[in-house]
């Protein structure tokens, strides 16, 4: 594989200027250990979904990025706060310059046969849990247990690991995994990604659901869970990492205890944020920032272009959604212009969806696109209605659309339905508690119109996840046998230019195809107090999983006890 390093070197100078954030200066006071932490995590209206690694949830990192590890991570170092060049925004995007063994010591790609080895860092160890395990080290055997249990979970992702044709471990603290073919991913998908936690086996025998029975070689140990309230984290005193600060090695993590909240309502998270109760806050919608700049103006901020799609999914497979014309009619009858005005203020962009604009080398701008596609953003009610008559709906029709109660955004439907009456479509929007609004989509029985705000994760993952047939995360059922093969190409694809202009064209054409109602982007800010140290706002050190920054973050003690807090 002597094109490898090259393809991910290309990646890396693409990547170079991605994100928006301002550099930060660097800590310059010593660190402290202790103190407590409070956070809101980017979903922190979403209670965790499971403790089972093998349930292939999508929110399992966030929730459990403290206590469980993986193979890689993004190093820290390189943020832009200490001089580097990346956020660390992107929900599921380590650049290939900024990645890092976690529980991995070293790995080499290599070929004939085409294979991945992993020496493990030795004297890595799963602290004692009364009831569940001893003490012991990490070994091979645990990442060769881990992954296949995710490969036999009932529960995969279809074709995640196919590319994949054994692991085994080959020594004690060596792992090898065979491909049956290259996969551009291979790094993601068991290194870094949503579903690459190593859980050793006495966890999950003990029964992995139980929050109770929780046991990783993280920095923190899970000790407390109140179902939809909170969890609290407190420090593994045996943890192997440290961080440099100034020259200095300090051991981690830094604060003797952190909680994740979770709270559905967004002004009582808020009102938390401003009285002190939430140390940090990373997800604040732009409607609240000027006030808060008021009403508590040392709060700390980095604004950025949300991660997540915001679209409604048109089942495909349906009528009337098996008629482009139906689907296309539906976007010019939605007034996106007036959308950013009115409801974002502003603070949004047109085309952020399939590729963020952070996805350098494979995003284009919608003024570059074609125009049958420009023409999916303009306000043309006019011409909705012909296309519906031309398809055989001049009357319009009726359709239902689903969202969860979790969701911050579910009055635009309101005004989306508003707007799709005036062409004499009828949109009846039903409301759900997040696990049967999941469920309905990865059972696949969803509704006819879906709205969805999902992670873009990567260039080629924010594709093949949303448009490759029977995904779990196809809510629209699109499903094209030459797609899936330009996708599978893709993958296939070492030289990364290549991709880049693969992506590209499949771009244009899914937008072409209008599978969904395609809706603006808003602008997020992250809030932190200034007694917060070491962070920027950094939001994934790996797939969703804000672990590893989290355990960096030191709390000056003092500074928050001055400020009344």
């Amino acid at each position: 594989m002597a094109n490898v390093a090259a393809t991910l070197t290309t990646l890396a100078v693409a990547l170079a200027l991605a994100g928006a954030a301002q550099a930060q200066p660097k800590a310059s006071a010593k660190p402290q250990y202790g103190g407590a932490l409070s956070i809101a995590n980017a979903y922190y209206t979403i209670a965790p979904l499971t403790f089972d690694s093998a349930d292939w949830a999508w929110k399992f990192n966030q929730d459990t990025g403290l206590v469980y590890e993986q193979l890689f991570a993004a190093d820290l170092s390189k943020a832009r706060r200490n001089g580097g060049k990346h956020d660390f925004i992107t929900d599921g995007w380590i650049p290939p310059d900024a990645l890092r063994g976690e529980l991995a010591e070293s790995w080499k790609l290599l070929d004939n046969p085409l294979r991945l080895e992993v020496q493990l860092r030795k004297g890595v160890m799963f602290p004692a849990k009364p009831g569940v395990m001893p003490a012991r080290e990490l070994v091979a055997d645990d990442v060769v247990y881990s992954y296949d249990r995710m490969n036999k979970s009932p529960k995969k992702i279809p074709t995640y690991f196919d590319h994949i044709s054994k692991v085994e471990a080959t020594g004690k603290h060596t792992v090898v995994m065979s491909f049956s073919v290259y996969n551009a991913e291979w790094d993601y998908r068991w290194g870094w990604g949503y579903y690459s936690a190593i859980v050793p086996r006495e966890v999950m025998e003990t029964g992995g659901k139980d929050w109770k029975n929780v046991n990783g070689t993280g920095p923190y140990a899970l000790t407390n869970y109140v179902q939809g309230n909170a969890m609290t984290f407190t420090r593994n005193p045996a943890y192997w990492d440290s961080e440099t600060i100034a020259g200095e090695k300090y051991k981690l993590p830094f604060a003797d205890t952190i909680t994740y909240r979770y709270i559905k309502d967004e002004s009582t998270a808020l009102t938390a944020l401003r009285t002190g109760k939430l140390d940090i806050m990373e997800s604040v919608r732009w409607s609240a920032v000027d006030e808060l700049k008021k009403s508590a103006p040392k709060l700390q901020w980095h604004k950025f272009l949300s991660n997540n799609g915001s679209y409604i999914t048109l089942r495909v497979d349906q009528k009337p959604f098996d008629d482009v014309r139906v689907r296309r009619a539906l976007n010019m009858a939605v007034n996106k212009a007036e959308i950013i005005k009115t409801y974002y203020g502003g603070n949004a962009e047109m085309l952020n969806f399939p590729m963020h604009a952070n996805h350098l080398g494979y995003f284009e701008p919608l003024a570059d696109m074609p125009d049958s596609v420009k023409e999916l953003y303009v306000y043309n009610p006019v011409k909705a209605k012909a296309l519906l008559a031309e398809a055989g709906y001049p009357t319009g029709f009726s359709f239902k659309t689903q969202t969860s109660s979790a969701s911050l955004d579910n009055d635009l439907l309101a005004q989306i339905a508003a707007y799709l009456a005036k062409v004499g479509v009828k949109m009846e929007i039903q409301v759900l508690e997040y696990p049967g609004y999941l469920s309905a989509m990865t059972t696949k029985t969803n509704a006819a119109g879906y709205f969805l705000q999902a992670g873009l994760t990567n260039p080629t993952t924010s594709l093949r996840k949303t448009f490759v047939s029977k995904q779990t995360w196809n809510p629209s059922q699109h499903s094209d046998p030459e797609f899936d093969k330009k996708m599978a190409a893709v993958y296939a694809e070492p030289d990364e230019r290549v991709r880049q202009i693969k992506v590209k064209l499949m771009v244009r054409e899914i937008l072409d195809k209008a599978p969904h109602i395609f809706l603006p982007v808003p602008y997020v800010y992250t809030a932190w107090w200034p007694w917060v140290k070491n962070y920027g706002g950094e939001l994934r050190a790996g797939a969703d999983r804000p672990g590893p920054i989290h355990a960096r973050v030191w709390v000056d003690q003092e500074l928050k006890k001055n400020a009344g807090f």
